[in-house]
């Protein structure tokens, strides 16, 4: 049996840039990135996106909805 691969998306719209999922992330796949979006906030950036082994810390630690999704590679 293959092992499961999983991704990290983040709506940058949503992200309010607290640098919380760049606390808790095992692989220390976040960062901070560089563009401000429509809310005025620097939001954060998958910098390894292949790397997720899918243990959801950033998505529990994250305040906004709906700004991190993790998803299950078929």
């Amino acid at each position: 049996m293959a092992a499961k691969k999983f991704s990290i998306r983040i709506s940058s719209d949503e992200c309010k840039g607290c640098g919380r999922c760049l606390l808790v992330c095992p692989k220390s796949l976040i960062s901070t990135g560089t563009a401000i979006n429509r809310q005025g906030y620097v939001a954060v950036v998958v910098n390894h996106p292949d790397g997720c082994i899918g243990c959801g810390s950033c998505f529990y630690q994250c305040p906004e909805p709906g700004a991190i999704t993790i998803f299950e590679e078929d």
